[in-house]
């Protein structure tokens, strides 16, 4: 299934409803920012605040799925918790919707990609995430993604399958390969803390601002998973070369929160989670405006190559921790 396209969200279209949905008259600022899968845009009221609009691609998330976002989002910011939360919009919610998108309205606020420099930001940033992972260990998701293999990685094997994205000749040794993955580490998720977590927390996710210390941004694809996720996603190297800074990671998150040192068995399963994850993700935007610019070569044989050679390659390094 190819996702609704945003070519008709004009930015008349986009103002108008950030107007109506803030109760407040826009200047004729609709800037651009950086997204892929989502639009988000920069407005500006006639009093001169500066927001953020995201405009939801449909078909990714349900109505549902996005309040269960914000909710999460929202608990963490009354925890004071350094995090930039949706506003309050005119009807009493955090959702807006125009011609078939829902949308949500941010303040804007200020930040640089924070730069690791000492081990105490390794620290500063595991316990920001105990913060977060008290949060989210304290209410379910019902509507998240589980990311767990038997459910996320199944699904996203199966989609590939389904949509015949893998090339004839590579195939049968894609999904023989992905079918061993997945018998290796199916048995690793039993009997693990599942909690509400960010989901996507690499390094451009966490921003320094100066005088107030760091800041958790987009929590888009926050979801039902194992609290090491948000921690190996941060790491410079795999687990092996990366000892240290689990360590100091722990040693700051321990201050606020527990942490089962077992799951740290499932970092370089999840990382090859996120390999077919991606795999998945990119074969959904195939019939997007401009995709060849963004994914060249996508697909091609040459391509499935280079994926196969990987994937086996995180495999031989799951086998060698089992």
């Amino acid at each position: 299934m190819q996702l609704k396209s945003f070519e008709h969200l004009s930015p008349d279209i986009m103002i108008g409803a950030v107007e109506e949905a803030c109760g407040r008259k826009m200047t004729g600022l609709a800037a651009p920012l950086p997204s892929y899968i989502n639009r988000v845009y920069e407005f500006e009221s006639i009093e001169r605040q500066r927001y953020i609009a995201k405009f939801y691609r449909p078909g990714r998330w349900t109505y549902d799925a996005l309040r269960e976002e914000h909710d999460f989002v929202l608990e963490c910011a009354a925890c004071d918790i350094p995090v930039i939360a949706p506003l309050k919009l005119a009807d009493g919610g955090t959702l807006g919707y125009v011609d078939g998108f829902y949308f949500a309205v941010y303040p804007k606020r200020f930040g640089r990609e924070m730069e690791i420099k000492c081990d105490d930001d390794w620290r500063r940033i595991g316990s920001l995430l105990a913060r977060v992972h008290n949060v989210g260990a304290s209410r379910e998701a019902m509507h998240r993604i589980m990311h767990h293999p038997l459910e996320s990685t199944g699904e996203e094997i199966g989609w590939l399958r389904n949509g015949n994205y893998v090339t004839p000749i590579h195939e049968q040794e894609f999904f023989e390969l992905a079918e061993e993955l997945m018998e290796m580490i199916i048995p690793l998720f039993d009997d693990i803390e599942y909690i509400r977590i960010h989901g996507d927390s690499h390094r451009a996710n966490v921003l320094e601002r100066p005088g107030e210390g760091l800041m958790l941004i987009d929590f888009d694809d926050m979801m039902l998973g194992p609290p090491v996720q948000d921690i190996w996603l941060l790491l410079p190297e795999h687990a092996n070369e990366s000892r240290q800074e689990i360590a100091l990671i722990l040693e700051g998150y321990r201050m606020l929160r527990d942490f089962d040192a077992a799951t740290l068995q499932l970092i370089e399963p999840l990382r090859a989670m996120r390999m077919i994850y991606f795999l998945a993700w990119i074969g959904k935007q195939t019939g997007d405006y401009n995709f060849e610019s963004h994914f060249s070569g996508w697909g091609t044989d040459a391509f499935w190559r280079r994926e196969i050679a990987d994937l086996r390659n995180q495999c031989h390094i799951i086998k060698k921790q089992l």
